[in-house]
């Protein structure tokens, strides 16, 4: 990013811990009509006045929510400034705008939707941040595990090795080399899931479900091999 300024520029509580807890403030200008949303739905036909007010109105709460957020994580991103900060909420706001239209049938109504955007725009903000932060940041799909020396006693030293070299046989034996780069990635080096997706041409749910089969699979090798205890089984007759 190209530095153009560090002098804040006006946000919602820009200096406090925003989330839920700044939500019903950020929303309060859009909860007088509720029923605006109907509007995005409309793909048939021209373009209406109702229609185009309601996208505005969308980008304007999801500019709200993404631009909150950004700034609430704006000190992962030490060397960008207020430019920087607003180009990435409105990039977020764009993308999150898009997800809002993709899921419109999603909405049941629980909430209000002012509310179910807001989220939209909270998540994809903390997605670009991440992303940036990782822009410049290789990611080693490692497939082994780095050693860690503790400074422990004979027995400590003994018990954790045994345990290290138990895990370290149930990575090698029971996972597959994307599993172990996957969870390496993840658990040990603390890629972000999202940045990891983009690295790997993939998506959130495909890691989520590489890191459940994988926690699987060494759960049971680690049984196995006597290092934990088998859970019982809460299957009813």
């Amino acid at each position: 990013m190209t530095i153009v300024s560090d002098v804040p520029i006006s946000v919602p509580d820009a200096g406090s811990d925003a989330g839920s807890d700044a939500e019903p403030d950020a929303v309060a200008d859009f909860s007088h009509d509720d029923n605006w949303h109907l509007h995005l739905g409309e793909v048939e036909g021209p373009e209406t006045s109702q229609r185009l007010a309601a996208q505005r109105r969308l980008h304007e709460l999801l500019v709200k929510a993404s631009r909150l957020q950004v700034w609430r994580l704006r000190h992962q991103l030490p060397g960008a400034g207020s430019g920087d900060l607003e180009d990435l909420a409105q990039q977020a706001a764009d993308d999150a705008h898009l997800a809002v239209l993709r899921g419109l049938g999603e909405f049941e109504g629980r909430s209000r939707f002012s509310t179910w955007v807001f989220k939209f725009g909270i998540l994809q903000a903390g997605v670009a941040v991440r992303r940036q932060a990782w822009r410049h940041r290789e990611v080693t799909l490692s497939e082994t595990l780095p050693f860690v020396d503790t400074d422990h006693g004979p027995a400590s030293r003994a018990e954790g090795s045994d345990l290290r070299r138990a895990v370290h046989d149930a990575l090698t034996t029971a996972l597959t080399p994307r599993q172990r780069q996957i969870m390496i990635a993840l658990l040990v080096d603390d890629v972000p899931i999202d940045v990891l997706a983009q690295r790997l041409g993939t998506t959130r749910n495909a890691l989520y479900k590489n890191v459940h089969d994988a926690r699987k699979r060494l759960r049971e090798a680690l049984i196995a091999s006597g290092h934990l205890e088998a859970l019982p089984d809460r299957r009813t007759s």
